[in-house]
């Protein structure tokens, strides 16, 4: 079967971490998985600047490993990643910005790339609201 999996919660809800876990599951259970969407607050986790407590878990480097480990497609909503002000490269040239604090694993993309993953996979799941 495949998953469409889109968050939307931030790196400070339960939410992002409940979706890495039930992302790791398809997985485990021999599924796949189309395309990881982030979208509202969930762009953060594609943020390379965000740095946390040593008592907290960094749910967004546990992101990026799992996305990494897996070669996952992982969409970060571009407009909700602009207003939070999470850019690469080629966005903070665009936008003439001192730096991009995005890269790997994540792609910047529009809302369309959400749609498509829709139209391709047995089952769309979102986390967050």
């Amino acid at each position: 079967m495949k998953f469409a999996i889109a968050l939307l919660a931030g790196p400070q809800d339960p939410a992002a971490r409940s979706a890495l876990n039930f992302a790791q599951a398809v997985l485990d259970g021999g599924h796949q998985i189309n395309r990881l969407f982030f979208y509202r607050d969930a762009v953060h986790l594609a943020s390379n600047l965000a740095v946390y407590p040593q008592d907290e878990s960094d749910v967004a480097n546990d992101w990026r490993d799992f996305i990494t480990a897996n070669k996952l497609d992982a969409v970060v909503c571009i407009a909700a990643a602009l207003r939070r002000g999470v850019l690469n490269e080629a966005e903070a040239y665009r936008w003439e910005r001192p730096g991009a604090n995005s890269g790997k694993p994540w792609e910047l993309s529009g809302l369309g790339q959400w749609v498509d993953a829709m139209q391709t996979a047995d089952r769309a799941v979102t986390f967050g609201t």
